[in-house]
């Protein structure tokens, strides 16, 4: 970035709004501010929590931490770096060119330019060229389409036509409808992880968005990929067409680490930061349900306890608004994986629970201790984590069984290994 001015919007009920801008003269001092007419709108809301509606400038700090939060982390934002030949650190200009199809509804242009939007058909071949080049592919795909998406983990943007069966890569402004991942770029057997843990999560009646398997060969890992459908697109009220194929409306979403103004550098929890603690107090200050909202976010960390899965960061959950931006509520759950079936992940959890940070600390005490820190009935609070933990074998049992069935082989073997391997085995 270099004396450039990009220009913040963000979808309304399926028009795009312009909100602010940033500016400054390089990345390091660049600030955002709310445009004048958009203050004036009595629809006005935040593009984010941690950035009020004020008529003063943030700070570059302010700035950073909310729409770094946008872009991937990584190999990937290492490798679109390269390609483009811009500094890894300058997120703005990374952002520039990624930043018309970000998660959630914002988009960043430059001013005065040309806006265009098209569907381009993906080959079964480049289909199977995703699953076995891996990171690298994917990192080029999100080049050449102008997409962000956060995480550092492979994965890419695509538009799913159901009825015909068919893949699409959004160019331009076009969205996208499903995250798709890679599986051998990550750990053995990460994609039968992730789809047997959002089925058992959905079987414990936790919220998930629609997942499965694309299976391109005999189930190896160079030769499927995880879909899942975007939470943040829902084509219910659209009426435009992009390339002669339904175009989806976008929904606002942010991470907790964006609303809690927390940098993607700390989206692990060090010192007790009390961000478990800081999560709830977003619900029952935002949510448009908090009651329902907080029995769903304490649901989902009881779960990622039996589960090991100790990548539950900030943002790994997020928060969801509304067509028109008004209502906000806890997002689906996402990105369910067990990480301690892997010798080289972590026993550490992403926050703590109670006082306990490691996974072999964490006992029914640590969740009475969290309860209370956040606030929850004790009762309520305890009568929620039991009835997780007397429900999750059953799911995970199930979930193993139909993945099985489905042709999935090695679903039982991972069943078995996060029962030994997460919270559940203490039980």
């Amino acid at each position: 970035m270099d004396h450039e001015k990009y220009q913040i919007s963000i979808e309304r009920d399926g028009r795009m709004i312009p909100v602010g801008s940033i500016s400054g003269e390089s990345y390091r001092t660049a600030t955002f501010s709310y445009i004048e007419e958009y203050l004036d709108d009595r629809n006005a809301v935040p593009v984010s929590i941690s950035l009020p509606l004020q008529r003063e400038s943030f700070s570059a700090e302010q700035t950073r931490r909310f729409f770094e939060g946008l872009l991937p982390e990584g190999f990937t934002r290492r490798s679109v770096a390269q390609w483009l030949h811009l500094d890894e650190n300058d997120y703005l200009s990374i952002l520039h060119q990624l930043g018309r199809e970000c998660l959630g509804a914002v988009r960043v242009t430059a001013e005065g330019e040309a806006q265009s939007a098209s569907y381009e058909m993906v080959t079964e071949q480049q289909v199977k060229a995703l699953a076995a080049e891996g990171a690298q592919k994917s990192a080029e795909i999100v080049t050449k389409s102008h997409l962000s998406l956060t995480g550092a983990s492979g994965k890419v943007g695509l538009y799913y036509d159901e009825a015909g069966s068919r893949w699409y890569l959004p160019e331009g402004t076009a969205p996208s409808t499903h995250i798709v991942k890679q599986s051998h770029v990550r750990l053995e057997g990460i994609v039968t992880n992730e789809q047997l843990s959002m089925m058992a999560a959905a079987k414990c009646g936790i919220e998930v968005p629609q997942s499965f398997i694309i299976d391109l060969g005999s189930g190896n890992d160079s030769e499927v990929l995880y879909a899942t459908r975007r939470y943040d697109r829902t084509f219910e009220g659209s009426v435009n067409m992009i390339t002669d194929l339904p175009c989806p409306l976008r929904l606002h979403q942010e991470d907790f680490s964006q609303a809690m103004g927390i940098s993607s550098a700390d989206k692990y929890e060090k010192r007790n930061a009390g961000y478990m603690r800081r999560m709830f107090e977003i619900l029952r200050q935002y949510s448009s349900n908090p009651i329902a909202d907080q029995q769903r976010l304490w649901d989902m960390i009881v779960f990622c306890y039996l589960l090991g899965n100790t990548d539950a960061h900030i943002k790994n959950f997020s928060l969801l608004y509304g067509k028109d931006l008004r209502s906000i509520r806890l997002a689906p759950a996402y990105d369910m994986v067990s990480t301690t079936v892997y010798e080289s992940s972590t026993r550490e959890m992403a926050f703590s629970i109670g006082s306990a940070l490691s996974i072999d600390d964490i006992t029914e005490n640590s969740f009475i201790e969290a309860s209370e820190e956040v606030h929850l009935g004790k009762r309520f609070a305890v009568g929620r984590y039991h009835y997780i933990c007397n429900h999750f074998r059953e799911a995970l049992r199930d979930a193993a069984a139909e993945l099985s069935e489905a042709g999935f082989s090695k679903a039982k073997e991972m069943e078995d290994r996060i029962l030994r391997a997460g919270g559940y085995a203490k039980l």
